[in-house]
């Protein structure tokens, strides 16, 4: 990827990391209870893989486990570091955010298991249909 894509791709997240910090005030999402922050989980999980797919799917041919592979490096570490520095830092919790903010943190090992298999998906069926 060129340097402004990736420029592009952290303010993008960064944006999106803002809006959901915004939306979870006063306390980060600890105001709702457990059913209904898997709930929202899950509501949030389909459009976000749907922004991945189509990204993959524009991207240049052989290149959608590439695009994958930054998109669930971009989701992950970026805002793991916000939520260290907020969370963490700010709020007191040390690393142990990453338990009490459960919510969030399966968003720093979802990336990776559901990201790179959608852009390998993405290849081999741009290959096949190259191949008929």
């Amino acid at each position: 990827m060129k340097p402004y894509k990736h420029i592009r791709l952290l303010i993008f997240v960064s944006l999106a990391w803002l809006l959901f910090w915004i939306v979870g005030l006063p306390e980060y999402y600890q105001q709702y209870s457990i059913k209904f922050m898997v709930i929202f989980d899950l509501v949030i999980l389909p459009p976000i893989w749907l922004v991945i797919y189509r990204s993959a799917k524009h991207s240049r041919p052989g290149n959608g486990l590439k695009v994958c592979l930054w998109w669930s490096f971009y989701i992950s570490f970026p805002l793991f570091i916000y939520d260290l520095i907020y969370c963490g830092f700010y709020l007191g919790h040390g690393i142990g955010f990453l338990t009490r903010y459960w919510y969030i943190t399966v968003y720093y090992i979802l990336p990776w298991i559901i990201f790179p298999p959608t852009g390998w998906l993405v290849d081999k069926k741009r290959s096949l249909a190259k191949e008929y």
